[in-house]
Formats: C-alpha cells, structure tokens, sequence
C-alpha cells in the first residue's frame, strides 16, 4: 500500500459500505442505523492498479468530548491526522446539510487534502445533492454509489496523485506442511525451527466489559481503540498491527459475545458474527475474563469454541490489581479452569491489569510458548517409537472378541497437531482409547494448552488384491 486514504463523514453517509467495495470483501459491519462503526479501522483497498491503505472512521458528530459520541469522533479525528487523503462523503439524495458544512469546515482548518464524495448519487434523486455539494467550498465532488460501484474511474482519478513508490513486501505463504527437514546422519526427520520472521495473528476475545479495547490500548502506549464504561462499545473486529521484543504481532479487538438468547437486535449479530470470524481466522485466542466473576458459562463457551476451532488458547485474568490475596485466588483459578475446561488441558493463566499495563510481558511471553507449541511437528520415528512404548503397556482392547491392532503414527499437519493413526479396525476403537492416545501424546512431548486432532484409518490389507476368486 502507497497511501493511507480516511472515509469521513456524518452518520449513515454510506462510509462502510464504500469501505466494503474498496477492500473488495464485507468486512465494515453495514446496517440501517446511524453509527454503526465507531473504532477506525484499517483495510488494504484497490482500485484497478492502484493499491492503497483506507480507514473506515466513525460517522463525524458535534458532543461532548466526554460523551461516547465525543470519544468516536476523537477516533476519526485521529483517522484524519493518520491518513494522507481524506474521502469526505454526503449523501448526495438528502444533500448538503448544516453537520456536512461545520465538519467541511473543520476539514479546511486540519489542511490535509480533501476529496469530496456525493455518495448515493444513482437516479435522479441524487443529482441535485451533486450540484449542492459545490457549495462546500471542497472543489469538484465525484459523484458515487458506493452500492452499486458508480463512480469508482472518477475516484481512481481523483487519489491517483498521491500514489507513491515503496517496496514491495514479500508474500507470506504458509508452509508448515512442508516435509520435515532430515538429519544427514540419522536419516531421520527433524523438528523443523519456527519462523520467526511472520506476524503472530492474536485475537482478544471475551463477554462485553471484560476489558479488551484497554489491554491493546496499554499494549499499544496510545488511545487506539474507543474504551469507557459502557458495555459493548465495540462492534468491529479491528486489527492492529504492534511489535513486542522484535516480534510482528497482528492484535484483534472484537466485540463482546454475550450468550446467544441475549443477542436480540440484527447489529449485535453482526458483532458476534465478526469476533467469530476473528476468532477462525486467529492463531492465538486470548480469552479476557474478570477475575471478580471468573468462569461463567459464556465464559467457558467461549473457550470450548476456541478449542473446536483449533485456535492456540491463553485465559487472562483482567482487573487482577483488584484482588488482595493473590496467591489463593489463583491457586483457586487453577482448580477451576482444570475441571471446568478438560478439553485445554494446561491452557496458561495469566492475571494482569489492562489499566496499568502489569502482567502484559507475562502475557506476551506464554503467547510465544502457546505460539510455538501449535506449529510443533513431531518427527514421524519419534511418534512410532513412543507408540511402541505405549502398545506394550497398554494394547487396545479387544472388541468382540477380536484384538484392534495399531500400526503406525504420523502428524501430517501443525496449527493445530494433527495426527494420524493407522489401525486394523478404526470404527471399533472406544473413544476411551482415542483420548488415552491423545493425552498421552500431549504429556509425552510436551504440548500443553493447545488442541489436538487424532484420526483413525484403515492400513490397507496387502494380501487383499490376492483373494481367491470363488
């Protein structure tokens, strides 16, 4: 991307949909109701050749500072300080309006360029509004249908003059399923080193309240995302991009998920919609909870999600500088999050404040463990000589009278480790068994709080094609 280029305008102008045609994906939350976005957030936009960074921003309002609205246009605000072209839009069918006029103002004062936009302008009922927009004193507007994709040459004209040179960014392919590198000696696979020059993907996830925007803003050292008392102020999942001790992490604030018989309007929907796609397209999963009311029901849904999704998974205890016997309460935690959450055995609890910014290196630190383990490939004789071990000790029952044979061992796939094991009788083995298998896979080599995939197949018979034909 060349230039950053912010979406400004009043509430319900039509800001997210234009961000939606741009990035060419629906990812701004899009409704009927007046300021639905509220974060800013980033997208990489095209128009024909032309590539660039856009900000979908808050719709401009005049309030107090303090209010929640006056919080939002700070955001923007800071969109427009950020960006180095601003797409300012009206709705060119209900035309120039006093709020259009006090913020075309406020554009003029800040002195950044300004490309004035007449969005809804298809049919008749959006010419008018085109000709009024003149009278902003913003020079020609375009006129657009961010719905429909009128008016996308004019806009490729209008930023084609801010392009600017910059180097080209080398593709991230994702190769954990390559073939393990060999020991020159042995002849036997090794365990690959983990690349460490990706951006680690981590979503911040948890119910309304619980203290997400405020962790990544003390992570970040700025006022990036919109905080305040009130519940579920975010509806966006924003990502963020921070470095932690050379390392590149992609951070995901998303919305709060309360439990599905209190999500009642179409809006909340969306949030919970975007946070769960946060969520499968993650790596790392941080699972904020309140250390005042731990482990509610929401709560451990949520982490059970996170697991059948195979996301690497980190619980973190917020407003930890509440609690004044520390060392009981998390003695307390532990028990609870060992027999409440079976399925993320070993899963890192880590208390911190996202007010004060304590706890974030502990944090950081398990992510990199968690992080590290999820991409783990287990060397194929390494597997097989661990379920020598184990069939000698403890051999497969067997089922009607006939004794499951075992095989062989292999982990085709990392993120999250999944293994493969070839047996006589698969559809026979007890789901006992398979769990036996799993956890003594996770305690032998060590893969503590990530989930772990096990599947059953038939070895072929190779005495089969020579059966006598009767």
């Amino acid at each position: 991307m060349t230039f950053t280029v912010a979406i400004i305008g009043r509430p319900n102008v039509g800001k997210s949909t234009l961000f939606n045609r741009l990035v060419g994906q629906k990812i701004a939350l899009v409704d009927d109701t007046p300021g639905v976005t509220r974060d800013r957030r980033p997208g990489e936009a095209r128009i024909g050749d032309l590539y660039f960074t856009i900000i979908d921003t808050a719709g401009l309002e005049d309030a107090d500072p303090e209010s929640l609205e006056g919080r939002m246009r700070a955001q923007t605000e800071m969109a427009i300080e950020e960006a180095d072209v601003s797409l300012f839009l009206i709705d060119a069918r209900v035309g120039v309006t006093p709020v259009d006029e006090y913020f075309a103002e406020l554009l003029r004062r800040v002195g950044k360029p300004v490309v004035l936009v007449a969005n809804k302008a298809e049919g008749k009922l959006g010419e008018n509004g085109v000709l009024e927009a003149y009278s902003l004193g913003l020079g020609e507007p375009i006129a657009l249908s961010a719905e429909h994709g009128e008016g996308m040459a004019d806009l490729f004209a209008a930023l084609l003059p801010f392009e600017r040179e910059e180097d080209e960014l080398d593709d991230e392919d994702d190769d954990f399923d390559a073939p393990l590198p060999v020991d020159p000696e042995t002849g036997e696979e090794i365990e690959a080193p983990l690349d460490l020059t990706k951006p680690i993907k981590v979503a911040i996830v948890g119910r309304p309240n619980a203290g997400k925007s405020t962790l990544i803003n003390t992570m970040l050292g700025e006022d990036r995302l919109l905080v305040g008392p009130e519940a579920g102020i975010t509806r966006d999942s924003i990502s963020v991009d921070w470095t932690w001790n050379d390392r590149r992490i992609k951070l995901f604030d998303t919305a709060g998920m309360r439990k599905k018989a209190r999500v009642e309007t179409k809006l909340e929907k969306l949030s919970v919609g975007d946070s769960l796609r946060a969520i499968r397209f993650a790596e790392v999963v941080v699972l904020m909870l309140d250390v005042t009311i731990p482990f509610e029901k929401q709560d451990l849904q949520i982490a059970d999600l996170v697991a059948r999704e195979g996301r690497a998974l980190i619980i973190a205890f917020n407003k930890w500088d509440l609690v004044e016997d520390r060392q009981a309460k998390m003695a307390e935690l532990r028990e609870m999050a060992e027999r409440l959450l079976p399925q993320v055995r070993g899963v890192p609890l880590v208390p911190l404040s996202g007010l004060t910014g304590s706890g974030i290196d502990k944090l950081m630190g398990e992510l990199l463990k968690v992080y590290a383990t999820w991409n783990r490939r287990i060397p194929t004789a390494a597997l097989n000589r661990w379920l020598a071990s184990v069939l000698e000790h403890h051999p497969p029952p067997a089922v009607s009278g006939r004794r499951i044979k075992l095989r062989y061992m292999t982990q085709p796939k990392a993120r999250p480790p999944t293994f493969v094991a070839f047996c006589s009788r698969p559809e026979a083995l007890p789901d006992a068994y398979t769990r036996y298998l799993l956890n003594g896979i996770r305690e032998h080599f060590k893969l503590a709080a990530v989930p772990l995939r096990l599947q059953l197949r038939k070895g072929e018979n190779p005495f089969e094609h020579k059966a006598k034909k009767r």
